[in-house]
């Protein structure tokens, strides 16, 4: 049975996931529908790419994802399919796919606009419906990316921040929040020696294996399920607790 995977920014109100589920269904009865996440921050790129590459590596291969976190809908960017050596990635060619890439061997990609393959639509608002289902309903069933559309050589990449070393630091940033308030970090290793760690010149009172081992009240840092170092407080929102914002620095000072 053909797993496909759906992250989106679509939330439940307003019926968009039914429908991108009810497309799939109607051209693959027997695909199964994974939601990964439908929560992610509205137009937030790289918050999608995150969540993406933390999670997909866990889903049997061949899986198809449906990556759909798309501010330029019905612009000139274009709908994209990625086979890789393991999956299949279906989403908008605005770097959401960067992180999961980057960990993949590349086969092939395709721009999607063969028609016979998309439904027929009168507006250009809903790509999640009216491109991206069908293709990863077709694809699921053995369609090769060839014949979704033209081929390319290449897709778009995100800008990701950076870690960077100055005046004897190691300065790296929140990037995003998870539900828990904790500040998802970019910094996925930490120096052989270090003095000291701050954010918006608080210092990070301990690094922990679990959360509970965090001091109470106070700034915490842990190896996280994302792949890098979260900043968190226990069982309480670090980021409301101490208005931390996404893009804040987080300084280690190296021995």
């Amino acid at each position: 049975m053909s797993i496909i995977a759906l992250l989106t920014d679509f939330g439940y109100k307003d019926g968009f996931v039914g429908a991108v589920k009810g497309v799939i269904k109607s051209i693959n009865k027997d695909a199964e529908i994974v939601d990964i996440s439908h929560g992610i921050e509205s137009f937030n790129i790289l918050e999608g790419a995150l969540v993406l590459n933390a999670t997909y590596r866990y889903f049997p291969e061949k899986s198809v994802f449906v990556c759909v976190v798309d501010p330029g809908v019905g612009t000139e960017r274009k709908p994209i399919a990625v086979e890789t050596e393991k999956y299949y990635f279906v989403a908008p060619d605005n770097g959401i796919l960067t992180l999961a890439l980057k960990n993949e061997k590349i086969r092939s990609i395709c721009h999607i606009n063969n028609e016979k393959y998309l439904l027929k639509r009168n507006t250009e608002t809903f790509h999640g419906r009216d491109i991206f289902a069908p293709a990863s309903a077709y694809i699921s069933k053995g369609v090769n990316l060839s014949e979704l559309g033209e081929m390319l050589n290449d897709y778009m990449k995100l800008n990701f921040p950076e870690v960077r070393r100055e005046n004897g630091y190691v300065v790296g940033r929140i990037v995003m929040f998870d539900k828990f308030g904790n500040g998802i970090t970019n910094i996925s290793s930490l120096p052989e020696k270090f003095e000291e760690i701050t954010v918006k010149n608080l210092k990070i009172k301990k690094i922990c294996r679990n959360f509970l081992e965090g001091e109470e009240g106070s700034l915490n840092l842990i190896k996280g399920s994302f792949g890098f170092y979260e900043i968190f407080t226990p069982q309480e929102s670090a980021k409301e607790k101490f208005s931390l914002n996404v893009g804040d620095e987080i300084k280690i000072k190296v021995r």
